[in-house]
């Protein structure tokens, strides 16, 4: 299923259901003539062609003499309007940038690593004001190197976790893993990012009294479970077998608004001992909230993210990349690319690319269950 959309200084093109030399090709002549000064590109490929990765870059480059690629692999893309998946699947993106608006950076691993020389010259000199980011999910200590990156480049970053079944590899320039990487954009690159939740809070924030590790004993001075039932409600208490994948614990972030929190997995629930084990280190002092995850909420909170973002902007944007969760997209919105539908209904028929990760990045932290847009204004 080809498709093209094109402006001024970028321009788009998504192609799948064929063998990647097709696929690229498709892309190519979609793209057309590129734009004037076009520098950077954007790829992203469903892990069907993962192990094909490096042949569609080298065709690329050679094609559109762009030398600067970032992108990864995702059990899903996005293009304008469409979702692809259980197939092979390219999105790609160029735009034209002044060469010394961006760099691209290779792997960092571990919250100790920083930039090389001549990237950290580039950051003192430049300012970047953004960085967009692409993560192998076997990368140590990944909450501590996104906060790094971060910090470090003082920069919002915007970005997912690779999702492939078999390799997940990433492009900094080339093929890469092993680490965070991406590229950093100066501030003559005006971009505006959103971050849409895909759950929604059920009760108050309560306080974490007794915990140890992953597991929360205490909520309140009371029995973890208790408070818990209590939130979620008396139909779903009789039956705990139905909270997972349903019921999830949030964690307020400091100084963001009431919806500002950390959706992070209920990984077990002890009803001997009345504890609950999360998928993060929680210690007595730590916030802890409860929501829920279902689709007319997801669609609620997508939509307001949309119309906030929009109103930030002030301007019609000229491009965008998108990273959403593996389980959103069909999962939660439908299968028929609902999800990016709701995304090209607000902002039009605007280049567009990205991916369905597994895990996505906002500013400084690591999300889940969450939509992350970056406009180019």
């Amino acid at each position: 299923m080809p498709g093209a959309v094109v402006g001024d200084r970028f321009r788009a093109a998504h192609a799948s259901g064929g063998p990647w030399p097709a696929l690229v090709k498709a892309c190519v002549e979609q793209l057309g003539a590129l734009p004037h000064g076009a520098t950077l590109g954007f790829l992203y490929v469903t892990d069907a062609l993962a192990s094909d990765l490096a042949n569609i870059l080298a065709f690329l480059r050679e094609r559109t003499r762009i030398a600067d690629w970032v992108g990864s692999v995702g059990l899903g893309i996005c293009s304008a309007g469409i979702e692809t998946y259980e197939c092979p699947g390219l999105a790609v993106m160029v735009a034209a940038l002044p060469m010394d608006t961006f760099r691209v950076f290779s792997p960092i691993a571990g919250g100790s690593q920083g930039f090389g020389p001549e990237i950290a010259s580039w950051i003192a000199r430049r300012r970047p004001a953004i960085g967009v980011v692409h993560s192998d999910p076997r990368c140590p200590e990944l909450d501590d190197t996104i906060a790094a990156v971060s910090k470090r480049s003082a920069t919002f970053l915007v970005g997912g976790i690779t999702s492939a079944r078999q390799l997940p590899v990433q492009i900094a320039g080339r093929i890469v893993q092993g680490g965070v990487s991406g590229v950093l954009l100066a501030q003559d690159v005006i971009v505006t990012a959103g971050l849409s939740q895909g759950c929604s809070r059920i009760g108050p924030i309560h306080l974490v009294t007794e915990a140890q590790g992953n597991i929360v004993m205490a909520i309140d001075g009371r029995p973890a479970l208790d408070v818990f039932k209590e939130e979620i409600g008396d139909l779903l208490s009789r039956d705990l077998r139905k909270v997972p994948g349903l019921i999830f614990a949030g964690f307020p972030i400091a100084g963001s608004d009431p919806d500002g929190f950390l959706v992070r997995n209920l990984l077990a629930i002890d009803i001997e001992r009345k504890w609950l084990t999360f998928r993060r280190a929680v210690k007595p002092g730590d916030q802890i909230l409860f929501c829920r995850r279902d689709t007319q909420n997801a669609v609620a909170d997508l939509k307001r993210m949309l119309d906030d973002i929009k109103l930030r902007s002030g301007n019609t944007p000229q491009a965008a990349l998108y990273f959403s969760c593996v389980m959103r997209g069909a999962n939660l919105f439908g299968p028929e690319s609902e999800e990016l539908g709701l995304v090209r209904q607000a902002l039009g028929d605007i280049p567009l690319v990205g991916f369905f990760a597994s895990g996505e990045i906002s500013n400084n932290r690591l999300h889940e269950y969450t939509g992350v847009l970056a406009l180019f204004l």
